[in-house]
C-alpha cells in the first residue's frame, strides 16, 4: 500500500465518523442551574439521579448566595433554572422579568439554627446568651445577599439583641462559609440552615432552633430562568425536583416538604 492511499484511507475513515460524533455531541442537552449553596449536596444527589435517568442530558450547577445569584442573572448570565433559598431573592427576580411564566415553585422550607463548633464548651440556652462577655464573634451570613443571613439578622430582632451583640458579628458570603468559620473556631457561634448543620453534624453542634415566628417562613422556590436555550430540558428538571424520587433525596438532607410543592 502507498503511503498517498493509507492517507486517502485515514481521511476517509475520520469523514465517515465525524458527523456521527457531531450527531452524539448535538444529541446531549446541557442545562446550568443557579442554586443557593444550601442545597449543594441535595442538588448534586438529584442531578447525578437525573443524568442516569435522562442519558442525553447533563446538569451543571453554579452554587452561591441566592443575592449573588440573582446579580448573575440579571447581569446575564447563562442560567437555565435558578432555585433560591427565600422568596424574596426570586420575588425580585420574577419582577424583573427574568421568570418563565408558570414554571415557579415552591419546593421545600427549611429552619434556621444557632451552632458552636463540636468541642465548644460554653453554655447556650437561648439567644439571648449571645449577649454574653465571653461571646466575643457570632458568623452569619451577609443579610445584603444571603438569605440565611436575613433571616438571622431577623431573629436576633426578635429577641432585641440587635444592637447589643452588632460588634460581634461576623459576614461571611454565604452559609457554608460561616460553617468553616464556626468549624475552625474562628468565631464563638454561628446561624446557618439546619440542613447546613446536618451535613457537618461531627464538625459543628447545634444549640437552639429558631422559632418560626422569629423570622419570614423560609421557602425555597425554584423556575425557568427567560432566556434558557433549554426550557423543556429546564422544565424537566424541575419536575425530577419535585418528584417523589426528588423529594425524597431533599427530605434526606433534612429539607422540609411544603404543601404548595406541585
Amino acid at each position: 500500500m502507498t503511503k498517498k492511499l493509507a492517507m486517502l484511507l485515514v481521511i476517509s475513515f475520520f469523514v465517515a465518523v465525524l458527523p456521527v460524533g457531531i450527531a452524539l455531541a448535538e444529541s446531549t442537552t446541557e442545562i446550568t442551574v443557579s442554586a443557593a449553596i444550601s442545597l449543594k449536596n441535595a442538588f448534586e444527589e438529584i442531578g447525578k439521579l437525573y443524568e442516569s435517568q435522562n442519558t442525553n442530558s447533563k446538569v451543571t450547577f453554579n452554587l452561591g448566595a441566592s443575592g449573588d445569584l440573582v446579580t448573575q442573572i440579571e447581569g446575564g448570565a447563562p442560567i437555565d433554572v435558578f432555585a433560591s433559598a427565600a422568596l424574596k431573592d426570586m420575588d425580585e427576580l420574577e419582577s424583573a422579568g427574568f421568570v418563565v411564566k408558570d414554571t415557579r415553585t415552591n419546593f421545600v422550607a427549611n429552619s434556621v439554627v444557632l451552632i458552636v463548633p463540636s468541642s465548644s464548651k460554653l453554655t447556650l440556652t437561648a439567644f439571648e446568651d449571645l449577649k454574653k462577655a465571653e461571646i466575643k464573634k457570632i458568623a452569619i451570613g451577609n443579610p445584603k445577599t444571603v438569605p440565611a443571613g436575613r433571616y438571622a439578622d431577623e431573629t436576633f430582632q426578635y429577641y432585641k439583641l440587635s444592637d447589643m451583640i452588632q460588634n460581634k458579628l461576623i459576614f461571611a458570603e454565604n452559609v457554608r462559609q460561616v460553617l468553616d468559620y464556626v468549624y475552625r473556631e474562628e468565631v464563638d457561634a454561628g446561624v446557618v440552615y439546619s440542613t447546613d448543620a446536618q451535613v457537618r453534624q461531627h464538625e459543628v453542634k447545634i444549640i437552639l432552633t429558631a422559632p418560626e415566628a422569629s423570622h419570614k417562613p423560609i421557602i425555597y422556590p425554584i423556575a425557568v430562568v427567560k432566556g434558557t436555550r433549554n426550557e423543556q430540558a429546564a422544565k424537566s428538571f424541575i419536575a425530577f425536583v419535585i418528584s417523589d424520587e426528588g423529594r425524597k433525596i431533599l427530605s434526606k438532607y433534612g429539607f422540609k416538604p411544603i404543601a404548595s410543592a406541585k
